[in-house]
């Protein structure tokens, strides 16, 4: 085995700018490189660099703030060092970044049930550098109040920079606003309206007491979902983006079929970008709509599923419209 050959280079009370750290773990040192010369342009200090399979061998120095993984592949040692890092990040209260392919992304996910990790499929350099911002708001958002007067001036500029560079990129069609409090103006899920909330609201009772619907037939969902992507022919799909519609129809189907669906299903079903796809995913799942379920035969991958209230409330939507649903797109 190789011995590790981590590079610090930073002291951890260095005075300079806002002190935050960055760790970065990828077996392309090109890539390592670069990552490293963003994220220290955006003010971060970098602490540490490696190979992501070095993890399992050299000494574990604490890790930065924000962690930035590059995972491509889905070799078994890369997956169990990724796993490991995970919950190291987990505990130390790091903000992950992790970059894979669409071809290793159910492997990568099902590694990373812990930290909350953002992840992304085949980034561009900004793509990266946006999700570096998030990962230092986050991760400064936390840690305010241990910050000087200049250090938190220093943050807000550094905060307006990155959400700039992210208005500058939507406006070149290549990925969503990021605000300074890390809400993604395209990613932006709203919380359920209070008839969603079920026991949580004033209907409960009455929601407890009334028999839940059937799922509808899932030849039916599917029909709806041919007819939604139809559009596709004869628009540009952007002007009808609707993933989280069309995840949750694809879920409910799913769930009446008896069937399981991984991540890369659910990406392709929603028919955004990966990267989107994820990022919705991870709203819809905070927001009590979807959950993830381990796959009991191989921890290293994950499924998504509706969860029971959203189930329940997909039921009696199609309850609801009844017959008209199959004229619905």
């Amino acid at each position: 085995m190789a011995q590790a050959n981590f590079a610090y280079l930073a002291t951890p009370n260095d005075a300079a700018g806002i002190p935050l750290g960055l760790s970065v773990f990828a077996d392309r040192a090109h890539l390592r490189g670069q990552i490293g010369d963003d994220a220290q342009a955006a003010g971060l200090r970098l602490m540490q660099s490696g190979e992501i399979a070095e993890l399992l061998t050299g000494e574990a120095h604490a890790l930065g703030d924000v962690v930035v993984v590059d995972c491509p592949g889905n070799d078994a040692a890369v997956l169990a060092a990724l796993a490991r890092l995970d919950m190291r990040a987990a505990q130390a209260g790091s903000q992950m970044v992790v970059s894979t392919s669409l071809a290793a992304l159910d492997d990568v996910f099902g590694c990373l049930d812990q930290s909350g990790a953002q992840i992304l499929i085949d980034p561009s350099r900004g793509e990266r550098v946006l999700a570096i911002g998030r990962a230092l708001v986050n991760a400064a958002g936390s840690r305010v109040r241990e910050l000087s007067e200049d250090d938190r001036l220093a943050l807000l500029r550094l905060t307006e920079q990155v959400a700039e560079i992210a208005q500058r990129l939507d406006r070149l069609g290549t990925t969503p606003t990021l605000t300074p409090d890390g809400e993604g103006s395209a990613f932006r899920f709203e919380s359920p309206k209070p008839a969603y909330q079920g026991a949580d609201n004033d209907q409960s009772d009455r929601l407890v007491r009334a028999a839940r619907p059937p799922l509808p037939d899932p030849r039916l969902i599917r029909r709806v979902i041919r007819q939604r992507q139809l559009r596709a022919r004869f628009f540009d799909g952007d002007l009808f983006a609707d993933p989280a519609w069309d995840m949750l129809l694809d879920l409910t189907a799913a769930r009446a079929e008896h069937a399981r669906v991984s991540v890369t299903s659910l990406c392709i079903a929603s028919g955004v970008p990966p990267t989107t796809a994820l990022r919705w995913i991870g709203q819809m799942t905070d927001t009590g709509l979807l959950e993830r379920v381990e796959d009991e035969t191989d921890r290293r991958r994950a499924f998504i599923t509706l969860t029971d209230k959203a189930a329940d409330t997909m039921a009696r939507y199609f309850a609801e419209i009844g017959a008209q649903a199959a004229r619905l797109i």
